[in-house]
């Protein structure tokens, strides 16, 4: 299933439509970490799409522990 940071990322992005510096930024990581997140979400969604599997959303800790980036 989608990590709860998963989640985030493709509400941000593919959702609110921001760019991922943008949305980086909001998650309190770096535009790589980011880019990260939101390629497996993809991923995950595109296999649930493709192969008729349920998404489930976790309600675990977030994989990526939030920073401040000052």
């Amino acid at each position: 299933g989608l990590t709860i940071d998963e989640f985030e990322a493709v509400r941000l992005a593919d959702l609110e439509g921001l760019y991922q510096e943008e949305a980086a930024k909001k998650m309190s990581v770096s535009r790589q970490t980011f880019g990260n997140i939101i390629a497996a979400a993809h991923k995950k969604i595109a296999d649930a799409i493709v192969n008729g599997k349920a998404l489930k959303i976790s309600k675990n800790q977030p994989v990526h522990k939030k920073r401040n980036l000052s």
